[in-house]
């Protein structure tokens, strides 16, 4: 990852406001004072675009003949990288709970899959991407992401790529020292009853 690439990434989240400050209540049920709303940069697709190509860039050599995404924020990103692939977009969602495929998505064995993502912090839903593919017969050949703010790696067992690379604290809800402020907590994300990135 190049220093250019970071700046301008990063130069992209703070104009269009997708990176915010306060305090979050993440999807893990972490808590944390820096939130990606990766929305608000998705929305220009100028940005959007520009954002899909430089992922895309990073997994050109690996013969992908489909890109994932888990819903709702991986959807756009997985869009714009399958777009400048040159592949399929399609996207895992929730149902009982649990990640699946619907809507008439499938896999067929021995596709080489992508697997990308807006925000990694745990891993966890794309994990559970990753696991529905290997299910499916089809192989994962890399993970990407528009931001990595994971402290320590997910373990995600294939490489990953990132495009923004920001390490941000994050605590349990007893340990928080936010809480302890009396700050009030914020669930900005796609899911506000499991908590948000």
């Amino acid at each position: 990852m190049t220093t250019a690439t970071v700046d301008r990434v990063l130069a992209l989240m703070i104009e269009t406001k997708a990176l915010l400050v306060g305090h979050f209540r993440l999807t893990s049920g972490r808590h944390s004072g820096e939130y990606f709303q990766c929305a608000r940069i998705l929305e220009r697709p100028d940005a959007a675009e520009e954002l899909g190509r430089m992922l895309a860039d990073r997994f050109r050599n690996d013969a992908v003949d489909v890109v994932v995404a888990p819903a709702l924020g991986g959807i756009i990103i997985g869009h714009e990288v399958a777009r400048a692939l040159g592949t399929r977009s399609i996207f895992a969602e929730r149902e009982s709970g649990v990640m699946s495929l619907r809507r008439g998505f499938s896999i067929k064995p021995g596709e080489r899959v992508l697997v990308v993502e807006d925000v990694v912090t745990t891993g966890g839903s794309v994990k559970e991407v990753a696991e529905l593919v290997k299910e499916a017969g089809g192989k994962v050949v890399g993970f990407g992401f528009l931001v990595d703010r994971s402290l320590d790696p997910p373990g995600l067992g294939e490489r990953s790529e990132s495009l923004l690379k920001r390490r941000i604290d994050s605590y349990e809800p007893d340990q928080c020292p936010l809480c302890l402020e009396g700050i009030p907590v914020t669930k900005p994300g796609s899911r506000p009853d499991e908590g948000t990135r």
